[in-house]
C-alpha cells in the first residue's frame, strides 16, 4: 500500500486530502508544517518510507518550499514525488515550487478527481489513475 504524507497548517484541508486520498486506496499521514513533517521524515523507518509528500506553501514554522530543500537533501527524500497543492495560482509559484523539487503543482482548493488522478500518477498507480480518469470523462459525458 502507498504511504502518502499530506502537510499543511489547516485541518480542514489535511482532513479534505485524507479522505479523496484515502478513498483511492492509499495510507495517509498528516502533519502541520514543515518542521513537522521533516522530523516525521526523519523518524519514518527505513523500510516504510513516505511515497508521496502532498504540501502546502504557506505554513508556520517552515513553508512548503523550505520543507521541500530539506526533504531533497535526506537520502531517503531525494526521490519520493512532491505535490504542491496552494492557494498561490501565479505561474512564478509553480516555478518556485519546481525549483524547490517538487514534481507538480495544484491550485487550492484541488478538485477530488484532480488530486487523486495527480496522486495516481505520480505514484505509477495505473489501476487508480485509470479508474479516476474513466470516472471523470463519465463525468463530463453526463454535464
Amino acid at each position: 500500500m502507498k504511504n502518502i504524507l499530506v502537510v499543511d497548517d489547516a485541518a480542514t484541508v489535511r482532513m479534505y486530502h485524507r479522505k479523496m486520498l484515502g478513498d483511492a486506496g492509499w495510507h495517509v499521514e498528516e502533519a502541520v508544517n514543515g518542521l513537522e513533517a521533516l522530523e516525521r521524515v526523519m523518524n519514518q523507518p527505513p523500510d516504510q518510507p513516505f511515497d508521496l509528500y502532498v504540501v502546502d506553501i504557506n505554513m508556520p514554522k517552515m513553508d512548503g518550499y523550505t520543507f521541500v530543500r530539506e526533504l531533497r537533501r535526506l537520502p531517503h527524500g531525494a526521490l519520493a514525488p512532491v505535490l504542491m497543492v496552494s492557494t498561490e495560482a501565479q505561474p512564478q509559484d509553480a516555478l518556485a515550487a519546481e525549483e524547490a523539487g517538487a514534481n507538480g503543482y495544484l491550485i487550492k482548493p484541488a478538485r477530488p478527481q484532480g488530486l487523486v488522478l495527480t496522486a495516481a500518477l505520480m505514484l505509477g498507480d495505473v489501476q487508480v489513475a485509470r479508474r479516476t480518469a474513466e470516472a471523470q470523462s463519465f463525468q463530463g459525458v453526463r454535464a
